[in-house]
């Protein structure tokens, strides 16, 4: 069995973040989206994983390699432009060579992983194998109705949703979904809709499974969602303390400090992770909040919130709710006349008190 890996989509409603960065890379409790999403497939045995990548392709290809860190082989696949889901499997066909596969959509995570399903799948053979979740917001999503425990029909994005059962971001399929990606037309959104493709296959047929997750997963597409997720994360890690954490200092919870970070008379409660050489002073570090490397934070409080690499934090009383881009300065100024002194990129969003 083999895998494909979507990564090739422009991330609009993660921007500014994406403007500069592929949404796949941003991280979850520090480590990249993309990176959860292939060690789940690593953890199923699969060897051999096909990236379809676009205009990210080398940052991409730069963090993930030839997929040796992981023991696997990676093939990256080109996608001129973010012509739909389906449209990735047609452009993976080569790749695939007629094997079974499991899809997974670079920017999701499922906390429990998929290795009992990627099971189930390969010992009952269906045609395709469809994760299902319930949502309170299912018009934001693939929708399915089931009937007697089986899939009836699929609808993207509905304006009138008939159930709460959302597609889930992992599918697998033998090779009939050759036959249904060349099949279908382009939706109105002018993209080639996996949806349509999954209902062209039950349309003729085929034997299409549905499989209904209980535990967590998420779309980590929007800002909430990001922050939900390296919650969620934060809450499974262990306390681990390799920095330097002087005799003024606090540290309550679980926390994790990588080697070469530094806090100086500061308190940190967890869960919170600390990225390497990171500088925390004079500080206030609250839970649920995710410190990238080489990042400085003076006399500031800061929780539930990303900041990421190489970025300073001064003097702010405090910040929440945030995830803040590479290379970011935020300050306290004493400059007269007073004044918000603010320079953003496009797509930002800045709420003042």
């Amino acid at each position: 069995m083999k895998a494909l890996i979507l990564s090739g989509g422009k991330g609009t409603r993660l921007r500014p973040i994406t403007h500069t960065s592929a949404k796949q890379l941003v991280p979850v409790a520090n480590k990249p989206i993309l990176f959860y999403g292939i060690e789940a497939i690593v953890e199923c045995g699969i060897k051999d994983i096909g990236i379809v990548v676009g205009e990210t392709r080398a940052e991409i290809e730069s963090a993930v390699g030839d997929g040796s860190k992981w023991g696997v082989r990676v093939t990256y696949i080109p996608q001129s432009a973010p012509l739909g889901l389906a449209h990735a499997v047609k452009i993976s066909e080569e790749f695939i060579a007629g094997e079974p596969f499991v899809m997974y959509l670079g920017d999701n995570l499922i906390k429990d992983g998929i290795k009992p399903l990627v099971s189930e799948f390969a010992s009952s053979r269906p045609d395709a194998q469809i994760l299902l979740a319930r949502v309170s917001n299912p018009n934001q999503f693939g929708v399915a109705e089931l009937e007697d425990g089986r899939v009836r029909r699929l609808e993207e994005k509905p304006s009138a949703p008939k159930s709460d059962m959302a597609l889930v971001g992992v599918y697998m399929f033998n090779a009939k979904i050759f036959d249904a990606v060349r099949a279908i037309k382009p939706s109105r959104r002018g993209e080639l809709e996996i949806t349509d493709a999954i209902q062209y296959l039950i349309d003729k047929g085929a034997d299409v499974r549905p499989h209904v997750i209980n535990g967590w997963w998420k779309d980590t597409g929007k800002l909430d969602d990001m922050l939900e997720a390296n919650r969620i994360i934060l809450s499974t890690k262990k306390k681990s303390l390799r920095g330097s954490v002087d005799s003024s200092s606090t540290i309550e919870g679980l926390v994790e400090i990588a080697e070469g970070a530094v806090v100086e008379n500061s308190t940190i409660r967890g869960p919170v992770i600390v990225g390497e050489n990171t500088r925390i002073v004079n500080s206030y570090i609250g839970p649920y909040t995710s410190i990238y490397y080489n990042v400085v934070v003076e006399n500031s409080e800061i929780e539930h919130s990303i900041i990421l690499e190489n970025s300073r934090i001064k003097d702010i009383k405090r910040l929440e709710d945030s995830l803040i881009g590479q290379n970011v300065e935020i300050s306290r100024t004493l400059k007269k006349p007073a004044a918000y002194r603010i320079m953003v990129g496009d797509s930002s969003r800045v709420e003042i008190i």
